[in-house]
């Protein structure tokens, strides 16, 4: 539909005589002379392309171009001549060119405008180049999304929970993850500390060889290559040169992820690590199935033998791991207390529990005869260190001596956890029920049937229960040199 000024197609100019005589100087026209509609053409094509009207309070200049393909009619309105008239010829110039701008009114060019200015200062502060359409096309996009949130509230609340990531080096920054779990290896008030100490000092030892493998690398740079690459080299098969260390086995390369995984939870939460890294998706830290070692124990000659062998503290260690079946770590925090707090069960409570929970397990009548001379003894059962109960332990086998057949005797050869291995293994044989021993050993009962089920029979473990003090006598003097 085409635009129309019925007062002003075809009628000249009527000039008031308070109005200034301006005289456009484009072509040479004098205003004067002007009949309107001024149609203007373009000298090439000799069409015409925009048209100027007279109105009572100056001039419009109209056209029509091209939006979006299809044309669309355009206006601007003018105080004089000579602008409206300079206006009109720049249009008829740009139409015969083709351009887009004329299909912008004033106030769209002029925002486009403010808007590239503002895109001239995003590439000054940022470096990056962003076009008017790209910068429309995403904030459209963003908008759609949002509904009626505005972007602004979108990247606030964004920014709110995305942290920043700070670049540190990986060795200084597994110094800093070892530093920071110090304090918990130190008990305080003769309670447990949060942390075993043994187990700190194994963890840096595997996170000290883990940042050695990538010098000069910050923990931000990280990758799924890396890992692999750190885990492949622990797995390679043994060599004959001496520059090259022997392969780890499946269980210690578990062992060596478990300590990475706890890193890089920790560089998450110091920032060092943004929270979607990913790095655990790599396929070096999946776990591999260890095969596990073949479960040793004792017999029972071989655990009077041992008893026969210890003295004092030591005899009553080797008991109670042998007839309660406590793990080492609980046996050297026990007390004498905890043998007499609750009638007929030794109680470990949750401070001394590998598993932080409290149990109670049975004294059966064997244990409570090799326990009997240290009625009267308070305070830890084995006050010195676990490398000083370890190498203790060692003498007892190498003196612990019981014979095989009448005449032949033989040393007891130690076997590794062989006293809490073999009190799950006869208790099981005994009981039947892996609930049962359960409750005594603290463990699971799917773990206690799948590795102790059948590996005794009933009279081998009601031998085992059976191993008792020979005389009285003999272990009254003991407890009287141990207090010594």
């Amino acid at each position: 539909m085409r635009t129309s000024f019925p007062k002003e197609n075809g009628e000249s100019a009527t000039v008031p005589k308070d109005y200034p005589n301006i005289v456009g100087e484009l072509g040479g026209e004098n205003e004067h002379n002007v009949k309107y509609p001024k149609r203007l053409r373009h000298r090439g094509k000799g069409k015409v392309l925009a048209t100027i009207y007279k109105r009572p309070d100056g001039y419009r200049l109209y056209w029509r171009a091209r939006v979006d393909g299809k044309p669309r009619s355009q206006f601007q309105d003018f105080r004089t001549y000579s602008e409206v008239k300079r206006k009109g010829d720049k249009v008829v110039a740009d139409l015969a060119k083709g351009s887009h701008a004329l299909a912008l009114s004033p106030g769209q060019a002029s925002s486009a405008l403010v808007a590239l200015e503002r895109l001239q200062r995003h590439y000054e502060a940022t470096g990056r180049r962003v076009s008017l359409s790209a910068g429309i096309e995403q904030f459209c996009d963003a908008a759609e999304k949002l509904g009626e949130r505005t972007v602004g509230e979108a990247v606030d609340g964004y920014l709110s929970t995305v942290a920043t990531v700070k670049r540190v080096d990986l060795a200084q920054a597994v110094e800093q993850f070892i530093a920071a779990d110090e304090p918990r290896t130190k008990a305080s008030d003769g309670k447990r500390a949060q942390l075993s100490a043994k187990y700190a000092y194994n963890r840096a030892i595997m996170l000290r060889r883990f940042a050695g493998t990538f010098p000069n690398t910050a923990v931000c740079d990280l990758g799924k290559p890396h890992l692999d690459t750190f885990f492949a080299a622990l797995g390679e098969l043994p060599s004959k040169s001496r520059n090259k260390k022997p392969a780890t086995s499946a269980k210690s390369r578990n062992h060596h992820r478990a300590a990475v995984r706890q890193f890089l939870q920790w560089a998450v939460r110091k920032d060092y690590l943004p929270a979607n890294h990913r790095l655990l998706e790599a396929d070096g830290m999946r776990p591999e199935n260890a095969n596990t070692s073949e479960i040793e124990f004792y017999t029972a000659a071989e655990f009077k033998a041992l008893l026969d062998a210890a003295e004092g503290p030591m005899r009553a260690m080797v008991a109670l791991g042998g007839l309660a079946g406590l793990r080492t770590a609980e046996l050297l925090r026990l007390t004498w207390e905890d043998t007499r707090r609750v009638e007929g069960h030794i109680e470990i409570t949750s401070g001394k529990a590998k598993t932080r929970q409290r149990r109670l397990v049975e004294i059966v009548p064997a244990l409570a005869q090799w326990l009997a001379p240290y009625a009267e003894f308070t305070g830890k059962i084995w006050a010195g260190h676990e490398i000083t109960w370890q190498q203790h332990f060692c003498k007892v086998c190498e003196q612990a001596e019981y014979e095989t057949k009448p005449g032949h005797t033989v040393t007891v050869t130690r076997k590794p956890n062989g006293l809490r291995h073999a009190f799950c293994t006869y208790h099981l044989a005994a009981h039947g029920n892996e609930n049962a021993t359960a409750l005594q050993a603290g463990n699971s009962p799917q773990m206690l049937f799948g590795h102790y089920r059948g590996l005794a029979k009933k009279k081998e473990a009601e031998a085992w229960f059976a191993v008792s003090p020979a005389q009285a006598a003999n272990v009254i003097a003991l407890a009287s040199a141990a207090k010594k």
